[in-house]
């Protein structure tokens, strides 16, 4: 077959599917917040709980789709059973801002919305991440990375789009406009969900020509092919499994719950998060090379934790700072809070494609980074860009309105962290990952997400209020750190990604063998 340098048409249709969805996404996460503090009347503090577990479910059920699709529905009927069930929380959302004025109806209706939603990206979101690694050769590294950086502007494009659109129609200072935004997501979901569907046949193909994403993954497995009583002893292995995880997932639930007094969502997910990689890592299948690189995957995944619980702070703590001390008037018109989450992802968009061609380029030139560093660099800048703000908002009083290129700065240095880390982490995990676990590992990644995000709303609840008076209404700390200023609460994050960047470039040494980079054939266990 003629070797071709362009990149498959199929990328191409990912990328489309996954812009309409995130724009879902972001169209609806643009207007969360300030829904529940301005049409709802919820404080601040449970406005960020609300945020942390409804972001952190989000990458957290991705571990049950990635199952269901390793073994049972495959990559399209996952996607598409996804697309429809958050089509329709979307809607319940529409339905509960139409509501709002009656709690009694508004708050049953979000809760359940946030429910849908959390489950159809349980099925969406890890399978169309694995679709596109699929799509090229196992020697494909460098067009693998520079498929997913772009594959990943399409997740931006998507975001850039949503503030628009749902920030105009939803945040015009009218609380009973919320509902265009939330319907405006509604239909990018169904747009999305219909354009997979019809072209996913005449397009999502390998570069033999043979489909991509229809069977479970686990019918590519050489052992469980030549294995034919597998289904039976897979049945009673899953039993066992689930049998002795579930108890060790019960008491690290309590454990969390009861001893480090977490609610009951930031309990679940934290215990998953140690349980659900156990369960991958001590599978007796595993070979000697699989299980190493496996644990590169948990170890990378487990820095980018405090990268994601910083960064996603632009829905939560910094749209209170973009709304309330923020200078947000431009040419004479004040601009809607949520239009601050466009400067994130239009970042991206320009940054991407530099970034795509400087990895093909430094192969080139036979300068190479390892994944693990890129990712460390990404975390130093967000480092940086925190440090920023930080010097920014000292001895600045409240109520005191800033300059918005503090923020828009800010942004820009964590877009940079961010193509060094999130693109590259994918690739790494599709690079890395047995066949067999393809779905599921790529949940896995996506649970530091869920961990992340739920931390995010954690540390967004330590965001200083202050009366009208200008004075302290209820100080917070954070491991004996008192937070009395935006200065102190911005700093909170320098600390935690700075020591997270230094320690990652640390062990990278030790991960690039544990990688095994230079062998890029599996082994395979065959009985």
């Amino acid at each position: 077959m003629k070797n071709n340098p362009s990149h498959p048409k199929g990328l191409y249709l990912l990328f489309a599917t996954e812009m309409w969805e995130r724009f879902s996404y972001y169209g609806m996460r643009a207007i969360f917040v300030l829904y529940l503090i301005k049409a709802l009347l919820f404080d601040k503090e449970l406005a960020s709980a609300i945020f942390g577990s409804y972001t952190g479910l989000v990458y957290l059920t991705p571990l049950i789709g990635g199952y269901v699709a390793d073994r049972y529905w495959g990559n399209r009927r996952s996607i598409l059973s996804g697309g429809l069930i958050m089509a329709l929380g979307q809607f319940f959302m529409f339905l509960s801002a139409a509501f709002f004025i009656t709690k009694e109806i508004a708050v049953p209706l979000m809760y359940g919305g946030l429910s849908l939603l959390i489950i159809g990206n349980g099925f969406f979101k890890p399978n169309i991440s694995t679709m596109v690694g699929q799509l090229y050769k196992e020697s494909e590294k460098a067009r693998r990375e520079s498929a997913y950086t772009i594959f990943y502007m399409g997740i931006n494009v998507g975001a850039l789009l949503a503030p628009v659109v749902a920030g105009a129609l939803g945040d015009t200072g009218n609380p009973a406009d919320f509902k265009w935004g939330f319907l405006s997501a509604c239909v990018g979901m169904l747009l999305g969900t219909a354009l997979f569907r019809f072209f996913q046949d005449k397009y999502l193909i390998t570069p033999e020509g043979l489909p991509v994403g229809v069977n479970p993954n686990r019918k590519s497995d050489v052992s469980i092919k030549k294995d034919k009583s597998v289904k039976t002893e897979n049945i009673g292995k899953l039993i066992k499994d689930f049998s002795l995880w579930g108890i060790g997932e019960v008491v690290l639930f309590f454990l969390f719950y009861k001893a480090a007094s977490f609610d009951f969502f930031g309990a679940v997910i934290f215990s998953l998060c140690l349980i659900v990689p156990a369960s991958i890592i001590t599978d007796g299948s595993l070979t000697k090379t699989e299980r190493k690189r496996i644990w590169v995957i948990f170890i990378v995944s487990f820095f980018v934790i405090f990268f994601w619980s910083a960064y996603e702070q632009g829905g939560a703590s910094l749209t209170f700072f973009a709304d309330e001390q923020t200078d947000r008037v431009i040419f004479g018109k004040e601009m809607p809070t949520s239009y601050f989450q466009i400067f994130q992802p239009l970042f991206v968009i320009i940054l991407a494609p530099v970034f795509s061609f400087l990895w093909i380029y430094l192969k080139k030139k036979n300068i190479e980074i390892s994944s693990p560093a890129k990712q460390a660099i990404g975390l130093f800048l967000l480092a940086t860009g925190y440090l920023i703000i930080a010097f920014g908002v000292k001895n600045i009083e409240p109520g005191i309105k800033v300059g918005m290129f503090w923020l828009i700065g800010l942004y820009f240095i964590h877009v940079l962290g961010e193509l060094c880390l999130s693109p590259i982490g994918l690739s790494l995990v599709n690079r890395l990952a047995p066949v067999r676990f393809a779905s599921l590992l790529m949940g896995v990644w996506l649970l530091s997400g869920a961990t992340a995000n739920k931390f995010a709303g954690m540390l967004s609840g330590l965001y200083p209020e202050f009366d009208s008076k200008g004075q302290l209404v209820k100080a917070s700390s954070i491991l004996g750190f008192q937070i009395e200023n935006l200065f102190d609460f911005f700093m909170v994050f320098v600390v935690m990604s700075g020591v997270a960047s230094i320690l990652l470039f640390a062990i990278t040494k030790k991960l690039e063998t544990m990688m095994n980079v230079k062998n890029e054939i599996y082994e395979h266990k065959d009985e």
